[in-house]
């Protein structure tokens, strides 16, 4: 199990259902019975996030350390939803999420096991296909086109203000520079991406995993 940084589950457990009763003060019973029922499993799912991102100390959670409180809400909101639980305890997990952090990703959204998010402020994540080790900085958006969602293979990274919409195959590895849009547009694997001067895209071949800076073998 994660050892919380400066807490404990209980502390944890206290802290949440202490923000939604602040941000949805409808004074809805159950609320921390809920949460305490699949705790331990998202922090479960939590743990092997966090074990495998290198920058982040192995075996420890920060509650107040932002991007990881960001995975926290929506590995805590998905696991309840999994599991059959209350909806609007989801909900309210999905709005404190947006509310703390910037960041609107629904409940429903499966998500990878392993993800990264630098910065979570302006990002939008539509229900599409996420491969593993995904990563993610501020202002990015997956989003469907005509009700099609991209498909995102393992290790693709979106850097900063950049988008992916529509019928998107974005192949393994791919690195969408920044200020780049795909939209309805397949991307080369193991490649850097960038927009030409008319509108499309320019693949130049990726030197180094840059997803493998990230995250640990």
């Amino acid at each position: 199990m994660l050892e919380l940084v400066q807490s404990s589950r209980a502390d944890l457990l206290r802290y949440v259902a202490r923000q939604l009763d602040h941000f949805f003060p409808d004074e809805a019973a159950g609320v921390r019975d809920t949460l305490d029922a699949e705790l331990d499993a998202a922090m479960l799912r939590l743990e092997r996030c966090i074990n495998e991102v290198r920058m982040w100390k192995h075996g420890h959670f920060d509650a107040l350390h932002s991007s990881q409180y960001t995975i926290f809400l929506y590995f805590l909101a998905n696991t309840l939803w999994r599991s059959g639980a209350d909806p609007r305890v989801c909900s309210k997990l999905f709005g404190l999420n947006k509310a703390l952090n910037g960041i609107d990703l629904f409940y429903e959204i499966e998500m990878p096991e392993v993800f990264f998010i630098g910065h979570s402020v302006g990002i939008v994540l539509a229900k599409a296909t996420y491969g593993e080790r995904l990563v993610i900085y501020q202002n990015s958006t997956v989003g469907k086109n005509h009700g099609t969602a991209p498909v995102l293979e393992a290790g693709v990274v979106m850097y900063p203000n950049t988008a992916i919409i529509g019928r998107c195959l974005v192949r393994e590895g791919s690195v969408i520079a920044q200020g780049v849009s795909v939209i309805n547009q397949n991307t080369q694997a193991h490649s850097l991406v960038f927009q030409s001067e008319r509108g499309g895209l320019v693949f130049k071949a990726s030197q180094r995993d840059i997803s493998g800076d990230i995250f640990r073998a």
